[in-house]
């Protein structure tokens, strides 16, 4: 029981490096600025609902995709058929098909030969030579032309990969500062500008194709090879299918103001070849108009007045500063080559961001500053070691965040909240257990070591079920919720470091310097909150605690049912907004004025205080365009409702997007469940893992009737309550059934109902203990934290009770039952095989 130099010097050493990387989250800029650059300088950096900007998730079109490239290979047939002295009798495209009819039959095999130039390989290892394209005979003069799934696959990874860097030259080119770009796995891309306010700018920015050409107009809309198209204000242009000249010609485009008219107009010019085709078309069209089509709207279409032999031209249609800018943006950075729709769009102020940092450090700080009291009253001074322990395990949480250049998001600061509590845990436990064996008459070295031995495997255990819950929240959550996910778990792996080495180290140190013979960890509260040596007969309350369980559970199941859950957009898909105004918000007004934009079922609610209001409207038919239709709309009319009012949160969640987060928040707590129960099934036995599922049935059936009941949102932080409460239930399982197998060692004789109530009476103390500082952790989150983790807090702080009380009431009856059953089951086999090998003895003898 001596601290070896080595080991203290490793830990020094691992506690310095932590505080090092720590500090520049602490320091201001200024000092940053002087400190020298060999020392850490990054900083945890902040999400977007802590610094305020927008989160857009795009996809690409398939069907826009397929389209275009159909479209190019129509062109492409007539082009290589032609270059050979092919002659089709016609080249026509039906749904997903191209098909080519030949005059002469025997040009067939050639046809095929040429055509087959047009395929492309796709695929990776094994898959390599696949092709893209796959052609066929179906008749003697008809070939028919279709691409592959491999390649339309291919392709849709190929036009991410090329919107990505032309998504970063679009934002590049509008001076945003510091934005994340990244694809989201085969087909979308998510793009974070913090700071940006304006989302239909955004969307204008991102989701725009910027597919540009130059076309000539035809005579009427009935001409053969003519499309009607129109402008930003309806009028209707008959404009010619032939692309005269294409935008990918154009080296600049600038937003500037007409000399005549001084209106805001963008100026752009060709690169040389695009420059003499430009000066032969105006050059055989004077007096004829030319359109300007971005993205199937025409932009312009005015008459040719004389040849235009610069290389440059003009476009003007009534734009604003604002329109124009974006417009030169998007031409400069080039078209994107297939249409991304945003299909997940989250959007929040900056001054709400700020107001989110503020209230989570000072409930985060609160929370701390509750737990460091608790435990000072309980364990005195040796809470002051356990304090010390938890204060570097703060700083090395924020440590790891940095170096790993994670985001901390506000449902990140609640995991390092809930870590705080949790990381107690087994402070909790190694103190017990040395009071334990304390009294038992050991030395203060020998209390020390068994303490620490006789906790680690619980431990152990304990944090292991809430890491798997933690892994699968990563795995399934998205955004904040990975954020929370990343906090929990570091802060759990690192409370392995800080609560058992740094503690030990500690309190060894503690007892040599201050030659103690004995442990006698006391509380400085003069009444104990649990005695010593309690004899409660929890067992003999087993069928009373079943019964109020399974009518709880019962009842919750029926408010799932009535009146049900109130989802979130996160699972219902829509849009939802957070308005501010200036004074108390006018509900009247508001609901009439909104219901009159016919969106649908309009839900207006305040929360927090009268001039903060939520505004929620339904999922919109049509796709993902009509949610970004109805955002507009949405925000044009708060504006017109209430001058005053400010948007400081949206958040637009489409059709596929909610299926899928609905499916996985359902598979993650199927699978944190399935995954706990073989985890104490190989720890422990079968009766302990059907035990301990069953009552985590029933704890998360009373906490979604918790969230019916109180008409909390359930959206993606509610899961991750959830599943948080998964882990912290079956965590405090594992410290109850570890007891029991260590006493069913020791007492080999003793019936089983008094060996549990024996476990659960000396693990009580340190369930109510860690309930207590968990609870005490979260509390004031759940009180000023405000909507943002409102539906992860206060449904922790319910659940931690339930989980604390199902572990006496419920969990272990249930083992019980099980047990005897089991007891019964073993004696009548063995009474069975008695029979058996009685008969067997008297049919030998009377042979």
């Amino acid at each position: 029981m001596r601290n070896s130099p080595w080991v203290m010097a490793s830990y020094a050493f691992i506690i310095f490096l932590g505080v090092l990387i720590a500090l520049p989250n602490v320091l201001p800029q200024s000092t940053l600025d002087r400190m020298p650059s060999w020392l850490p300088h990054s900083r945890v950096s902040l999400g977007l609902d802590l610094r305020g900007g927008s989160h857009l998730v795009l996809e690409v079109d398939r069907a826009d995709l397929v389209n275009e490239r159909l479209q190019n290979l129509l062109q492409d047939s007539r082009q290589v058929l032609r270059d050979n002295g092919i002659e089709p009798s016609g080249i026509r495209r039906s749904g997903d098909i191209i098909t080519v009819t030949l005059r002469d039959p025997a040009q067939r095999d050639e046809a095929v030969t040429q055509l087959e130039t047009l395929a492309n390989p796709v695929g990776l290892g094994t898959s390599v030579g696949q092709s893209d394209l796959d052609v066929e005979t179906p008749g003697p003069n008809v070939i028919t032309l279709a691409y592959t799934e491999a390649g339309i696959t291919s392709h849709g990874s190929a036009a991410v990969e090329q919107s990505l860097e032309i998504i970063r030259q679009r934002v590049d080119q509008v001076g945003v500062a510091e934005p994340t770009i990244q694809r989201v796995g085969s087909d979308r891309v998510l793009v974070q500008l913090p700071g940006e306010q304006d989302p239909s700018r955004l969307r204008q920015l991102l989701g725009s194709t910027a597919k540009m050409s130059f076309h000539l107009l035809g005579n009427g809309p009935n001409e053969p090879g003519v499309t009607m198209l129109s402008d930003e204000q309806g009028n209707p242009y008959p404009v010619m299918d032939r692309v005269e000249l294409s935008g990918d010609r154009l080296t600049d485009a600038r937003a500037a103001f007409d000399s005549q008219t001084n209106e805001p107009v963008v100026n752009f010019r060709f690169d040389t070849a695009g420059a003499n085709r430009f000066a032969q078309i105006t050059q055989a069209n004077v007096g004829r108009p030319f359109a300007i089509v971005l993205d199937d709207k025409v932009l312009s279409a005015p008459v040719i007045r004389q040849p235009i032999t610069g290389g440059s031209g003009q476009i003007s249609g009534g734009f604003s500063v604002e329109e124009a800018n974006t417009l030169s943006a998007l031409l400069r950075a080039g078209a994107l080559p297939a249409k991304l729709t945003v299909i997940e769009e989250r959007t929040v102020g900056a001054d709400l961001g700020s107001d989110a940092i503020e209230m989570g450090i000072f409930t985060g700080f609160i929370g701390f500053l509750l737990v460091v009291g608790f435990l000072v009253l309980l364990y005195g001074g040796w809470g002051v070691i356990a304090n010390i322990a938890l204060f570097i395990n703060i700083i090395l949480t924020f440590a790891a965040l940095t170096m790993l250049g994670a985001t901390l998001t506000l449902p990140g600061i609640a995991g390092i909240v809930l870590g705080i509590g949790i990381a107690v845990d087994a402070n909790v436990l190694i103190n017990e257990r040395i009071k334990e064996e304390s009294r038992k008459g050991r030395s203060a070295f020998a209390a020390i070591d068994a303490g620490f031995q006789r906790a680690y495997s619980t431990i152990v255990d304990s944090n292991v079920t809430t890491l798997i819950a933690t892994v699968l929240l990563f795995w399934f959550g998205s955004g904040p919720v990975r954020g929370f996910a990343v906090t929990m778990g570091l802060g759990i792996v690192i409370s392995m470091f800080t609560a058992v080495a740094i503690v030990r180290v500690a309190m060894v140190w503690t007892a040599s310097r201050m030659k103690l013979k004995k442990i006698d960890i006391k509380p400085l509260l003069p009444i104990k909150l649990v005695p010593d040596g309690t004899q409660i007969r929890f067992m003999k309350a087993r069928f009373f605690g079943i019964g109020v369980s399974l009518f709880l559970s019962t009842a919750s199941v029926i408010l799932f049912f009535t009146p049900g859950l109130n989802y979130g957009v996160d699972f219902r898909g829509g849009i939802q907004m957070e308005v501010v105004t200036e004074g108390p918000a006018d509900l009247a007004a508001f609901r009439s004025q909104l219901d009159q934009l016919e969106l649908g079922d309009v839900a207006l609610q305040e929360f927090g205080s009268p001039n903060h209001l939520l505004v929620r409207v339904e999922r919109q038919q049509g796709g993902e365009e009509a949610q970004t239709e109805a955002v507009q709309r949405l925000r044009a009319a708060v504006v017109q409702i209430d001058p005053t009012a400010e948007v400081e949160r949206t958040e637009v969640v489409g059709p596929k997007v909610s299926g899928e987060l609905a499916t996985a928040g359902i598979l993650s707590v199927v699978l944190a469940s399935l995954a706990m129960l073989i985890y104490i099934w190989v720890r422990f036995e079968w009766p302990f893992a059907v035990g301990a599922i069953a009552t985590l049935v029933l704890d998360v059936t009373k906490t979604i009737g918790f969230f019916a009941i109180t008409g909390l949102d359930f959206n993606l932080t509610a899961i991750a309550a959830v599943l948080t409460l998964v882990g912290y239930s079956v965590n405090d399982k594992v410290v109850v059934y570890d007891r029991m197998r260590e006493n069913m060692r020791l007492y080999k004789k003793m019936p089983l109902r008094e060996l549990i109530d024996l476990s659960i009476n000396e693990t009580l103390a340190r369930s109510l203990y860690t309930s207590a500082t968990t609870f005490l952790a979260m509390l004031p989150m759940a009180i000023w934290g405000g909507s943002a983790v409102s539906s992860f807090a206060i449904p922790m702080v319910f659940g931690i009770l339930i989980a604390t009380s199902s572990s006496v009431f419920i969990a272990a009856p249930i083992l019980l039952f099980l047990g005897d059953w089991r007891t019964r089951r073993a004696k009548e086999a063995a009474a069975v095989s008695g029979e058996a090998a009685t008969e067997e003895r008297d049919e030998f003898r009377q042979a």
